[in-house]
C-alpha cells in the first residue's frame, strides 16, 4: 500500500472545508485531510498524534484563536518548527501576507472561487519541495496569473 500523507485543514467555514476535500479527492488517494473547525483544535490534534501531518492549510479568519495567533503557537513548538504551514485565506493585502510570513508561515494562498483555479493552486503548493523550500518575499504568494 502506498504512503498517504496526512494535510491538517484549519477554518470555521464548512464550505471552504468541504470545497478543499473534494480538491484534495480529486487529486489522488496519495492524501488525507484531517480537519478542524478552530486553531485550539489544530493544536490538540498536533500534540494528540497520530495521525501526524505532513502540512498544514490553515485559514487566517476564525473566531478565537485566529491564524496569526494559531501560527505562532504551531512555531513555539520544537516538534513543528519545519512542518510546512500555508496560510489559506481570502485576504491578498500586503500587511497580512507579511505578518503570515514573519510568523514562520511557509506560504501564502490566497482562496479562489474557481473550482479550477483553486485546484491547480492547492496542486502547485502540494507539489513543493518543502525540506529545501525557503520563503522569501518573492516566492512566498501563490500568483494565479
Amino acid at each position: 500500500m502506498k504512503e498517504q500523507f496526512t494535510i491538517f485543514y484549519t477554518d470555521d467555514d464548512q464550505d471552504d472545508l468541504a470545497f478543499f476535500q473534494e480538491i484534495i479527492e480529486l487529486i489522488g488517494e496519495d492524501y488525507n485531510v484531517v480537519t478542524q473547525n478552530n486553531g485550539s483544535q489544530l493544536l490538540y490534534d498536533l500534540n494528540n498524534p497520530p495521525p501526524n501531518p505532513y502540512m498544514i492549510f490553515l485559514d487566517i479568519n476564525m473566531p478565537g484563536m485566529n491564524g496569526f495567533d494559531t501560527l505562532k503557537k504551531v512555531r513555539e513548538s520544537n516538534n513543528h518548527k519545519t512542518l510546512p504551514v500555508v496560510i489559506f485565506s481570502t485576504s491578498s493585502d500586503e500587511t497580512t501576507i507579511e505578518k503570515s510570513r514573519e510568523l514562520g508561515a511557509s506560504f501564502y494562498l490566497p482562496k479562489s472561487g474557481i473550482f479550477d483555479q483553486l485546484k491547480k493552486a492547492i496542486e502547485h503548493t502540494l507539489a513543493i519541495n518543502w525540506s529545501g523550500f525557503i520563503p522569501a518575499k518573492n516566492n512566498f504568494v501563490y500568483n494565479y496569473l
